[in-house]
C-alpha cells in the first residue's frame, strides 16, 4: 500500500472535515432557524454537488482558479502561484464538494432541537451564543458528529474532483483512490486489492457508526 498516498488522504480528510465544522455549522444553524426567502436558493446551492458530476465541479474550479480565472489572477498576484495541482487546491475543492455532506446532517440535527428549550434559555437571560453552546449543541451533538464522520469518510474516497483539480502528483495530490486507479492501470491487482479492501472495511465501519449516531439523535 502506498503509505504516502494514505497520509495525504488523511491530511485531506482531516483538513476538509475541520474546515466544514467551522464553516458549515453557522450556515446549518442559519438554515435550521431562518424564515428568510433566501433559504431555498441557499439550500439548493449547498446541495448542488450532490447532483453535479465531480468532473463538472472540477472543471469550473479549474476555470476559476487557473491563471486566467478571477481567483487564479488574485492568488498569483498575492502568492505567486495558482491553486490547481497543489494540496491547498485539492483541499479547497474538497471543501466545496463535501459541503452538503456536512451541512445537510448539521441542519437536520439542529432543526430537531426543541424550540421551547431555546426560548426558555433566552427568557432566563442567556444570550444566543450561550444558548447555542449550552442548549443546542448538547441536544444535537449525535447528528453533528454523524455529519462530521460522513464528511470524513466521503473525503477519504474522493476521486473525480481530486483528479481534475490536482492531477496525480506523488506526495502532493496523489490520494489513496488515485493510487488504486494507478495500480489497476499498471495491472498491479494485488496492491489495488489491498488498498480497496481497506477502503471497503473503513466504509462499513463508518456506515455503522453513522447509523448508530442517527438512531441516538432520533431517540433524543
Amino acid at each position: 500500500m502506498d503509505l504516502a498516498a494514505v497520509w495525504l488522504t488523511l491530511r485531506l480528510a482531516v483538513g476538509t472535515t475541520a474546515a466544514l465544522l467551522v464553516l458549515g455549522l453557522p450556515l446549518a444553524h442559519w438554515l435550521a432557524t431562518t424564515n428568510s426567502r433566501w433559504r431555498a436558493p441557499v439550500e439548493a446551492l449547498v446541495a448542488l454537488p450532490l447532483v453535479l458530476p465531480p468532473t463538472v465541479l472540477g472543471f469550473y474550479f479549474l476555470m476559476a482558479t487557473g491563471p486566467d480565472g478571477p481567483v487564479g489572477r488574485w492568488t498569483e498576484a498575492w502568492w505567486g502561484a495558482t491553486l490547481p495541482f497543489t494540496f491547498p487546491g485539492i483541499l479547497l475543492a474538497s471543501i466545496l464538494y463535501n459541503l452538503p455532506f456536512a451541512v445537510r446532517p448539521f441542519t437536520a440535527a439542529l432543526a430537531r432541537t426543541d424550540r421551547r428549550l431555546v426560548e426558555a434559555s433566552w427568557c432566563l437571560g442567556a444570550g444566543r451564543l450561550a444558548t447555542f453552546r449550552r442548549v443546542t449543541l448538547p441536544l444535537s451533538w449525535p447528528g453533528l458528529v454523524a455529519g462530521l464522520v460522513l464528511t470524513f469518510a466521503h473525503c477519504v474516497g474522493e476521486f473525480g474532483v481530486v483528479l481534475m483539480v490536482g492531477g496525480n502528483i506523488p506526495g502532493v495530490t496523489r490520494t489513496l483512490s488515485i493510487a488504486i486507479y494507478d495500480d489497476v492501470q499498471a495491472l498491479d491487482y494485488a496492491a489495488a486489492g489491498q488498498a480497496a479492501l481497506g477502503l471497503v472495511a473503513f466504509a462499513l465501519v463508518v456506515l455503522v457508526a453513522v447509523s448508530a449516531l442517527e438512531r441516538r439523535s432520533a431517540r433524543g
